[in-house]
């Protein structure tokens, strides 16, 4: 838990930049009936039932210091997926830093072997040579700002029924947009201290 804390208080480095690494899923959902619009004094009517069209996952990789977000949307989360975030995240969003510092939690496809399942040898020690993994503790994953970034994304954006991944590739790509445009960010305030104090029950009991 202090690993994650002590990386929130660094400064920005666009050699080393820190990005929060989370994910969420989204049924997709359409109308069976053409909902009836809002006009003054009455809210917007839909009908209660609503047709399935499968699940899409979102992946979201958050810069807090820099304010920037991505968000990819993807018909899976499978090992292979992720291997295809990380290699996104470096060879397209930062092939120039030194060391991308990633912050994600214990999923069981967040694992370096899942590189070498994905691409050659040669290509997967490319990409973790330039990942550097802080994974947040078990039962901590509120550690992870891309959890705050997701639930924003969730009330301003996945809050209402999306028929299909093409529509929901255009809302939530017009979301980022404008959330990358105010450089919206997170004001986190939870420091090492705070947790010694708040959280002491997880801390070893050492008797003098």
């Amino acid at each position: 838990m202090e690993e994650i804390l002590q990386l929130y208080t660094r400064p920005y480095d666009s050699r080393y930049p820190l990005v929060c690494f989370d994910e969420i899923s989204k049924q997709l959902l359409s109308e069976t009936r053409i909902p009836l619009p809002a006009r003054p004094g009455v809210p917007r009517r839909y009908d209660y039932k609503y047709e399935r069209n499968g699940v899409c996952n979102l992946f979201m990789l958050f810069e807090p210091l820099a304010a920037q977000r991505h968000v990819v949307v993807s018909e899976r989360r499978t090992q292979l997926d992720y291997a295809y975030q990380m290699e996104y995240l470096v060879d397209v969003l930062h092939p120039r830093a030194w060391k991308i510092l990633v912050v994600q939690d214990n999923l069981n496809t967040h694992v370096p072997a899942a590189l070498y399942k994905a691409f050659a040898p040669i290509k997967a020690r490319h990409i973790l040579n330039k990942l550097e993994f802080h994974y947040t503790p078990k039962h901590g994953s509120w550690l992870n700002m891309a959890e705050i970034e997701l639930s924003v994304l969730s009330r301003q954006c996945l809050n209402r029924r999306i028929a299909n991944k093409e529509s929901l590739q255009q809302e939530v790509e017009a979301w980022q947009d404008g959330r990358n445009k105010a450089y919206s960010t997170v004001d986190w305030r939870f420091t090492t201290r705070d947790a010694r104090i708040k959280l002491k029950h997880l801390y070893p009991s050492i008797k003098p």
